[in-house]
């Protein structure tokens, strides 16, 4: 089991920045791809960004490749989703999500462990 609480949440005005961290506890995290997903009103669940076991494999989708940046610190049990030039399109509940692989995958249902979800808030 692993559990996954997420911080770093809030409102931004566009064009700003915002670091959320995630952190694991419970079995080892560093066996773990994890992933990062948003929720914005009335829409489904989509996929921003996964990390491999070891951080040497990253994957992202389309709308945040070039402005957000996945990475992890093992020794921390943490993962963190750096994102820049934020637009209000960004707005969302982002979750952290933890798979029993090492290798990332951008498929919501290959995830067996979720986060709470912090608010971000784009404001134009």
């Amino acid at each position: 089991q692993v559990q996954l609480v997420e911080s770093g949440g809030g409102l931004v005005q566009a064009g700003g920045s915002l670091r959320l961290s995630c952190a694991a506890s419970g079995r080892t995290f560093s066996s773990n791809a994890m992933g990062w997903f948003r929720q914005a009103p009335g829409k489904e669940r989509e996929f921003v960004a996964a990390i491999s076991w070891r951080g040497g494999s990253t994957y992202y989708a389309d709308s945040v490749k070039g402005r957000f940046t996945i990475s992890r610190d093992n020794a921390k049990n943490t993962v963190y989703l750096q994102m820049n030039s934020l637009t209000p399109e960004d707005t969302a509940v982002y979750y952290c999500a933890a798979r029993n692989f090492r290798v990332v995958s951008g498929s919501r249902n290959e995830y067996d462990y979720w986060g709470q979800g912090p608010q971000v808030t784009v404001s134009s």
